[in-house]
């Protein structure tokens, strides 16, 4: 699927786009940064008012904010941690959470500003890194969502070691499965079939992944497995098929395997202990490779 997304946030440096590594300039959210003091960085995002996949009638979808801060970290690995482009980045747990009233397009600002500290960067012998960040999101003044990310770095050597035979991105691409139907765009919170990701199975509250390596938006570029904001999607629509005219507002999430392109996922969905809590676990040839906590709200009126 080819998605054409509509934005006004202003040009993005060249530099900048391919340190947050988008191929499309349009998709790239970051547009400035800088150091702060107690080695606080403050990255700013300009969210469109228009986007193919990251807005929904008068809503930005939650992954918006996810995407923001997967820029920022991707910029500051690079630019305050001297960790080289080539190396690839990937992560390991997501706790993040967004308030639902900053996802309502006509009365939240479209500049987000994201204070960024990384209470731990452990640095490895063979160049690999493991590093912690914290983040606040702030818009107009008042904080607008959260969240604390652990994510790894890995040289080309040893990342194509721990790949083995999925280390070729272009290799995965073309052993993709058959992109199999969506399930009806509204019961997931979607009003286009191409930005559905889930697939109805015969089990209720099961599905199967739903990969669209031509989707131009979650496949800026190719990948050597899928990525992990395909997956957040996942455990988002799973959640507001669970919920019906619900909002995932908070992720739980760890990140256990590579997900490939080559074997099926099944995506199943339990309610959680609390009210609104769905617990969302993704398996591929028998073994947890996602899982994820998500708690939703009640659409904003």
């Amino acid at each position: 699927m080819t998605v054409s997304p509509t934005t006004t946030a202003p040009p993005v440096a060249a530099a900048i786009q391919t340190l947050v590594r988008k191929d499309k300039s349009e998709e790239a959210l970051v547009t400035e940064w800088r150091e702060l003091p107690d080695l606080v960085q403050e990255v700013t995002a300009c969210w469109p008012q228009s986007h193919a996949f990251y807005t929904e009638g008068n809503h930005y979808t939650p992954l918006l904010f996810t995407e923001s801060l997967r820029q920022a970290l991707a910029l500051l690995s690079h630019r305050v941690h001297a960790i080289p482009l080539g190396h690839r980045l990937g992560w390991e747990q997501i706790s993040s959470w967004i308030l639902p009233t900053a996802l309502d397009v006509r009365s939240s600002a479209k500049k987000v500003t994201l204070l960024v500290s990384h209470p731990s960067v452990t640095r490895r012998r063979m160049g690999s890194v493991y590093l912690v960040s914290r983040i606040d999101a702030v818009s107009d003044g008042r904080r607008i969502g959260g969240a604390e990310v652990q994510y790894s770095a890995h040289p080309p050597a040893i990342y194509d070691r721990l790949r083995g035979p999925y280390s070729s991105a272009k290799d995965a691409f073309s052993k993709a499965i058959r992109l199999t139907p969506p399930v009806e765009p509204t019961l997931v919170g979607r009003s286009k079939p191409g930005n559905v990701v889930l697939t109805a199975l015969d089990q209720p509250q099961t599905w199967q992944l739903r990969v669209d390596t031509s989707h131009s938006v979650l496949f800026d570029h190719p990948h050597d497995h899928v990525p992990g904001m395909v997956l957040l999607e996942a455990a988002a629509q799973a959640a507001q098929a669970s919920v019906p005219g619900s909002v995932a507002t908070r992720f739980d999430t760890k990140f256990l395997r590579y997900v490939e392109f080559d074997q099926p996922c099944v995506v199943t969905a339990t309610s959680g202990p609390a009210n609104g809590e769905v617990q969302v676990t993704v398996t591929q040839t028998g073994k947890p490779v996602f899982t994820a906590t998500v708690t939703t709200e009640p659409w904003p009126a």
